[in-house]
């Protein structure tokens, strides 16, 4: 004799599997498994043979197994709730964030006629920092000795006019590395933070920062905003 259980899942099965119309789909997913169980498992309690019947142990593993199911459903549902509301507070304190600065992990800084910012995180404390700044073909457009920096993140600006030239360099989007070092000219790992501005957000399962040198970044990578 099948358990109550598995004319459950075998109907849950047959109804996905089957060409069955929208209408019955919609009120066989609607009705609750738990109520259908205990219908179940009481007709079929009274339909049981006297000389066979139903195993106690097996009843009660069942009613576990779907009380079980139906915690998890309650429960799923919670947190898709509280993702949701999670989601709709975080896009709201983004959308604050329009026209501000972030920095976040990159290597590209945007030029304007003030000059640009840009960052860089040290693994540990460095005697000696150097910002070498790329043209768009790749070569240097000048250096910038920042001196020692302690470890963590750090800030550095730069005019865009390097030194001995007549007139800042053209606006854009500039790449740039960092070399650090300690004191015992052994290197120091440095992770380059470039600068956005950004200029609208999107949402699509989390909340993106649109940015014109740093692309769309994730709001989570944000490492400070300026």
């Amino acid at each position: 004799m099948a358990s109550p259980l598995d004319v459950i899942n075998n109907t849950t099965a047959a109804t996905g599997s089957s060409g069955s119309s929208s209408a019955t789909a919609t009120t066989k997913k609607a009705e609750d498994p738990q109520d259908r169980f205990l219908k179940l498992l009481v007709t079929q309690m009274k339909n049981q043979d006297p000389l066979n019947p139903l195993d106690n142990a097996e009843v009660t593993s069942q009613i576990a197994q779907i009380s079980t199911v139906s915690g998890i459903d309650k429960l799923n549902a919670s947190i898709n709730g509280m993702s949701s509301s999670m989601l709709a507070a975080q896009s709201l304190q983004a959308s604050s964030m329009i026209g501000r600065g972030v920095l976040a992990e990159g290597n590209h800084m945007e030029l304007t006629e003030v000059g640009a910012i840009a960052g860089l995180e040290l693994s540990a404390p460095a005697d000696k920092v150097v910002v070498t700044i790329l043209g768009p073909a790749g070569e240097t457009v000048e250096s910038i000795d920042l001196g020692a920096r302690e470890a963590g993140l750090s800030t550095f600006a730069w005019d865009g006019q390097p030194e001995g030239a007549a007139e800042q360099l053209p606006a854009g989007s500039y790449r740039f590395k960092v070399d650090a070092f300690n004191e015992n000219g052994s290197k120091v790992t440095a992770t380059t933070l470039g600068y956005g501005r950004v200029h609208s957000v999107s949402i699509d399962g989390g909340v993106t920062l649109n940015t014109a040198s740093l692309g769309a970044i994730p709001v989570a990578s944000v490492r400070q905003i300026i």
